[in-house]
């Protein structure tokens, strides 16, 4: 592809320079359908990147599209903060019967404010309210949002160091597979908190994501999450699975911990949750945890009514049908699969491990600055994909649920040439 140079000048001069995806992608974005991005040049690229997860349904859905067009054309709310809408109301009357029914699930719903790190934080406030003690244990390579409630149980030490002060009342514990298999589940975890010399203080929840999408698409087994969930309850913390960027189908069922048959205290959800990209995020808790008071928690932007109108759409639209939308997601999976296999007997001397659930891949290289190359040699030929990882090591593939089988081909081949021309 040859692309010209693009003009960049306002966004150098004028935006800060914490700007990040922008530079990996140098060229301007003008329109987007499906799993397409055109440049203003008209430059098409398969998007591997589906807004961080944002975008599980691809770009401007015309079925979610048509729902947003329909309700702005009446005048419909916008702006609601947490008032009584007819679209809120929609929104959680379809959540409760085609999500939470379904799966026995009692939560109540809480709406935080517009991003995930408001669902985070709202968690660990709730967690904290509700037990009585402050500190919170999270896990190795943990990401859960940039606010400092939301660092303090990051693992990632460049974005730490960012919050400028101390981050505290966290402790991090080993994930999945810390020490490759040498040390039991739980061992150092439960020593702790069974030893009254331990200096651990008394946690009041634990946050876990099932598969660590910024640290590297690091995937916890089902039988650790049943694990730790059986710790939490012997040990009177509270389970918070952090479903950002792995609910909403991600992993293939709606929530990802459904695999491994547990039912978390609280879970927090947004980025696809509103379907089309729109901000929105959830709080959801067991019934007996809703000890919050009227306004204890609040937020300008909580009631963002276009995000529940597409929210509702895209229920309707692709989990209605039971498993239908789970199977699709496991079956591009493990397509996606048989491309990361055949990569990695292609380049055996250079691929360290691939691994990943439904349609979340990533592929490890023992040169930890390969990812970055292969990510800037995918851009070049049409294709985005990010990197993730404590030292961006991973390349990383999050493509639209919605993605055809060809559209998937497509890319992975791109991804394959990508890595080879990179040796």
């Amino acid at each position: 592809m040859t692309i010209t140079q693009p003009d960049l000048s306002v966004f150098e001069t004028l935006e800060s320079e914490v700007r990040s995806y922008c530079r990996g992608w140098p060229t301007v974005f003008d329109r987007a359908h499906g799993s397409r991005m055109y440049d203003e040049d008209g430059h098409e690229y398969l998007d591997f990147f589906a807004g961080a997860g944002s975008l599980n349904y691809g770009h401007n859905n015309p079925v979610l599209k048509r729902a947003l067009i329909d309700y702005l054309e009446r005048d419909g709310v916008t702006h609601g903060l947490d008032m009584s809408t007819t679209a809120k109301r929609r929104f959680l009357e379809t959540f409760q019967n085609l999500v939470l029914r379904p799966r026995d699930l009692p939560y109540k719903v809480m709406f935080p404010g517009p991003t995930g790190t408001n669902a985070v934080e709202s968690a660990l406030k709730l967690a904290r309210k509700v037990k009585g003690r402050e500190a919170i244990v999270s896990f190795t390579n943990a990401f859960h949002g940039m606010s400092l409630g939301s660092l303090a149980v990051t693992g990632n030490a460049f974005k730490r160091a960012g919050a400028g002060i101390p981050l505290v009342h966290g402790t991090p514990m080993p994930f999945d597979n810390y020490f490759d298999g040498t040390v039991e589940d739980f061992l150092w975890f439960e020593r702790l908190l069974e030893d009254q010399g331990s200096g651990l203080n008394k946690p009041a929840a634990v946050i876990v994501e099932t598969v660590q999408g910024e640290g590297g698409i690091n995937v916890a087994r089902p039988e650790w999450l049943r694990a730790l969930a059986d710790l939490c309850e012997r040990q009177d913390m509270l389970l918070i699975v952090d479903d950002i960027q792995m609910g909403c189908g991600r992993t293939g069922a709606f929530f990802s911990f459904e695999e491994a048959g547990i039912t978390p205290d609280i879970v927090t959800v947004s980025k696809s949750i509103s379907g089309y990209g729109l901000p929105m995020a959830l709080t959801l808790f067991k019934p007996e945890l809703d000890v919050w008071e009227p306004g204890e928690h609040n937020g300008t932007f909580r009631g963002n009514n276009p995000a529940f109108v597409t929210a509702t759409a895209t229920l309707e639209a692709y989990w209605a049908d039971g498993s239908a939308m789970e199977k699709q997601t496991r079956a591009r999976g493990e397509q996606v699969e048989q491309h990361m296999i055949s990569i990695t007997e292609e380049n055996l001397a250079d691929v360290k491990e691939y691994r990943g659930r439904g349609l979340v891949w990533g592929m490890e290289f023992h040169d930890k600055e390969r990812a970055g190359k292969i990510a800037k040699r995918a851009f070049e030929l049409g294709l985005l994909v990010e990197t993730s990882g404590p030292e961006s090591e991973v390349v990383k593939l999050l493509p639209a649920l919605t993605i055809t089988p060809d559209e998937l081909e497509e890319g992975l081949k791109t991804l394959a040439r990508a890595v080879r021309e990179t040796a």
